[in-house]
């Protein structure tokens, strides 16, 4: 596959991301009587992810996420070359899918931005009233385990074909656990795409939503090529 190809299949996959978790939370979530609560939502990120690694991982490695991308870097599992494109092509696809999201979600009248729109958050934003402290230490911690199963569930090692499922449910794992505290990122791209519709204390939080997901794959990168080390 070239370039082009992989960060379309990137740019697809991420906006499905975005649409099927955000979406979740933002259309289903408190859905009178039917509402799918924050165990749905974790469930339905885990979803997207299993989903879109079956219909492209084959193409472009369906990171979906910058830190991931940055992670399988950083493992030496990556070129320098596609890392800049990949992030560009998931931060792209990102907003686009909460473009639609925006579109479907105001054809409802009681549909107000200022109720957050999936965006992540800290102090006063925390769905659990979470300090920043706590924020950066989730961020980080999560994202390193959620690249240590990626990396290893797709290592040549791993039994072969299960590598979605695992990464699909660490990742709803993940969401169950961090909802509370930060709404969940662990990617940079999805938490830049409603942020950007939200905008105010969307925006001006944004900046750990980049530094702790990134610092989580470094960390995960680092970790497993000391596990490969001879």
């Amino acid at each position: 596959m070239n370039l082009m190809q992989k960060m379309l299949a990137e740019g697809l996959g991420t906006c499905w991301l975005v649409l099927g978790g955000c979406g979740s939370a933002v259309l289903a979530a408190a859905y009178p009587h039917l509402g799918i609560g924050f165990a749905g939502v974790a469930l339905a990120f885990g979803l997207t992810v299993l989903t879109m690694a079956y219909a492209i991982g084959h193409i472009s490695g369906c990171h979906l996420n910058p830190a991931v991308s940055l992670g399988v870097w950083v493992s030496g599992r990556m070129p320098t070359s596609e890392l800049l494109p990949y992030m560009i092509a998931q931060v792209i696809g990102g907003i686009i899918g909460a473009g639609i999201l925006f579109v479907i979600a105001s054809g409802n009248a009681d549909f107000s931005l200022a109720n957050g729109f999936a965006a992540n958050g800290y102090g006063a934003h925390s769905p659990g009233g979470y300090d920043l402290t706590s924020a950066a230490v989730c961020e980080v911690v999560m994202t390193m385990f959620f690249v240590l199963i990626i990396l290893g569930a797709t290592d040549e090692r791993a039994p072969k074909g299960f590598a979605p499922i695992a990464i699909g449910l660490g990742l709803t794992l993940i969401h169950l656990i961090s909802i509370p505290v930060t709404n969940t990122s662990v990617n940079p791209a999805r938490s830049t795409a409603p942020a950007l519709f939200v905008g105010d204390w969307a925006t001006s939080q944004l900046w750990l939503f980049w530094v702790g997901p990134f610092a989580g794959a470094i960390l995960a990168g680092l970790i497993y090529k000391a596990f490969k080390a001879k």
